[in-house]
């Protein structure tokens, strides 16, 4: 699986195996500050490789919001796309896959209380998506049960006023990770009211120092698909294998094409990480990951179109050495 959705198996060993010594935990209170901010804004409209990278490192410049502003937003941009009358294929496609998932988590957070959830988030563009959704169908599942019509005007202002309990999220971190990704997950931190708890440690024993840190959590959204390695035969809510810390894997994306994922970006007008400007379409780590080579455009393999213009989910994982 890749770094945009972390398998439960395949990570490198970090750290000296010591929970408190290894592990960090950061929130939207207190958010761990980027060297630089890294992420592209993206457009829908016609945009050479010259302006991507010239904005490849843009910021962000926004007052500070609520988590409940944060989320009634996301819920609006997410349903004025689904009201989208459009007659591209791959947008009507990214609309189905959208509100497939929409029924996953609103699943999930019937089954499990808030403080029981948590998601696997590493700033890539799977996990990003997952997270707009979860962010999206938030206010909706803690209002009470009366509040039926979410897609109102009214029921989306009333969410605003609302306290919500922050998402809880474990960044797993590889042994070699990219600046730029360690400032998005920084700034998206922030940005999206996450309490996220970091840690360099292999991915089992993390999980295990996670669990042990947050006894409550029994179900982690994953950004898992199956043309990920080793998720062809994974289920939307599928247990951790024997021998693994237990919890429900919760994976609404599942079924979701690459292109359908940066669709859904691109149409929602969602800041990704900068790499992926870069032509980086799937990040690992330094020492593994490479721009893509489907998305050079020259001989020489020194400049790169954007990640988005892949269509192929063959060709994703072509700039990773595993």
């Amino acid at each position: 699986m890749t770094q945009d959705s972390p398998s439960l198996k395949d990570l490198h060993v970090v750290g000296n195996g010591v929970c408190s010594a290894s592990s960090t935990t950061f929130s939207s209170t207190a958010p761990f500050p980027p060297s630089e901010t890294n992420y592209t804004t993206p457009t829908t409209t016609t945009t050479t490789t010259t302006d991507m990278a010239t904005s490849s490192v843009s910021k962000i410049v926004s007052q500070p919001r609520s988590l409940a502003e944060v989320c009634a937003a996301l819920r609006a941009k997410l349903l004025a796309f689904l009201a989208l009358h459009s007659n591209d294929e791959t947008v009507q496609g990214t609309q189905r896959r959208a509100r497939d998932a929409m029924e996953v988590i609103e699943e999930a957070l019937r089954r499990y209380k808030p403080e029981e959830l948590s998601l696997s988030y590493n700033g890539g563009k799977d996990c990003l998506v997952l997270l707009i959704l979860i962010l999206a169908c938030w206010p909706a599942s803690l209002q009470p049960p009366s509040s039926s019509s979410s897609s109102s005007s009214s029921s989306i202002s009333n969410s605003t006023k609302q306290t919500f309990p922050r998402l809880q999220c474990i960044y797993i971190a590889p042994p070699d990770p990219f600046q730029e990704v360690e400032d998005f997950v920084a700034t998206t931190t922030e940005e999206y009211h996450l309490d996220l708890a970091r840690y360099a440690l292999p991915m089992r024993q993390a999980l295990d120092c996670y669990l042990d840190e947050k006894p409550h959590v029994k179900a982690v959204f994953m950004g898992t698909r199956r043309t990920d390695p080793h998720s062809e035969f994974l289920d939307n809510f599928t247990p951790t294998d024997k021998g693994w810390p237990q919890f429900m894997r919760i994976n609404p994306v599942l079924d979701w094409h690459y292109v359908e994922i940066w669709t859904f970006i691109r149409q929602l007008d969602i800041p990704f990480c900068s790499l992926y400007s870069q032509g980086f379409s799937s990040l690992g780590g330094t020492k593994d990951t490479r721009p893509n080579p489907a998305l050079a455009l020259n001989a020489e393999g020194n400049k790169f179109r954007p990640a988005y213009e892949l269509t192929r989910d063959d060709e994703e994982r072509l700039g990773r050495d595993r």
